[in-house]
């Protein structure tokens, strides 16, 4: 028997040729109860976004090697050599597979910068690494034998599907967080993408250790912030009704970053720089269709959440004119990402 204590499925003959992944980076929107005062912790919502992305390319090794090799085309994917040649270890430890292979990191999401990178270069990893070997094993799988989701589901299933998710966190026993809703955003919305590039978030053990720190949420605001989610946020998704579903989500950040707030300095966001712009602009959609703004995780990057291009591409104007951008500010508007991981082999 196997590591994992489960036969695996063969699909197909293992192929030889190369498998690319493509892996959609997402927000992470924002817990529902990360204190757990009905006695579940956790529960997210999460957003997949176009143009960030997670790209490997793995191939069998030429005949004669030994070992695997790992390189990558840019400096940012050097810096995840490492972990990736961890993630290899680890999917052979699970499955007995050893021939060796050849991966490239071509592209990789910015690391703790609430864009679930790690999440989603291990899932591209392991996808990869089972499509390679004609292995049938499903995401949730992949996830548990690298060590990830353990608090949230939504990069497992923005891997699989894309939208906008939400998961019920995990359960007690360590079982993975189910996915409640997914919700394909309408297409004219956009999110404006506000990234802090000399700045990063928690991660791992410090990540850990804040979150251990806090005090526990009041139950008071976790019900807030359930209600704000199940009457506004997904019913203004799911019928179009923007004002609905930017005020909901506007006040679901509030309540999560004053909650957060001692783990960051004090303030709702990790960059000082993101925070002015994004409450900048929401002070200045009251008149209008509104906004919705927060901070992805333990940030740094912000959001903005519009209701089409043109409102996108006049708040950013509007920012500049007014000199919240600074040099160490970069600013991306796109699209909602409706589907998940792209696979494909040559």
């Amino acid at each position: 028997m196997l590591a994992c204590d489960m036969p695996l499925t063969r699909l197909k003959a293992a192929s030889p040729s190369a498998v690319l992944v493509r892996a959609p980076g997402r927000l992470h929107l924002g817990f529902l109860d990360p204190s757990g005062s009905l006695g579940r912790r956790f529960g997210s919502l999460g957003l997949v976004i176009e143009e960030f992305e997670t790209v490997v390319e793995l191939a069998p090794a030429p005949a004669g090697a030994l070992a695997d090799e790992v390189t990558a085309l840019t400096r940012s994917a050097a810096s995840e050599i490492g972990r990736a040649q961890a993630h290899l270890a680890q999917l052979r430890v699970h499955t007995g597979l050893t021939a060796p292979l050849q991966l490239r990191l071509v592209q990789v999401l910015p690391a703790h910068a609430g864009f679930g990178s790690g999440t989603q270069l291990a899932l591209a990893v392991g996808r990869a690494f089972a499509q390679c070997h004609g292995l049938a094993v499903d995401s949730a799988t992949l996830a548990r034998w690298l060590g990830r989701g353990l608090r949230s589901g939504i990069g497992i299933a923005g891997f699989d599907q894309g939208g906008l998710l939400l998961d019920g966190g995990p359960g007690a026993n360590g079982s993975p967080a189910p996915v409640l809703a997914r919700l394909a955003l309408p297409e004219a919305w956009r999110v404006l993408v506000v990234q802090d590039l000399s700045a990063q978030g928690l991660s791992g053990t410090q990540e850990r250790q804040a979150i251990a720190q806090l005090p526990p949420l009041p139950r008071e605001s976790a019900a807030d912030i359930c209600h704000q989610m199940l009457m506004r946020v997904l019913p203004g998704a799911a019928s179009g009704d923007f004002p609905s579903f930017a005020a909901g989500l506007t006040r679901m950040q509030q309540l999560l970053g004053e909650h957060f707030a001692p783990a960051q300095g004090g303030s709702a966001y990790t960059s000082a720089a993101v925070g002015q712009l994004v409450q900048w602009l929401a002070e200045g959609a009251e008149a209008t269709q509104g906004v919705a703004v927060g901070q992805s995780s333990w940030g740094p990057t912000g959001f903005a959440i519009l209701p089409s291009l043109a409102a996108a591409e006049a708040a950013v104007r509007s920012a500049r004119a007014a000199g919240l951008v600074g040099s160490g500010l970069q600013l991306q508007i796109v699209r909602p990402r409706n589907s998940g991981a792209v696979i494909s082999c040559s």
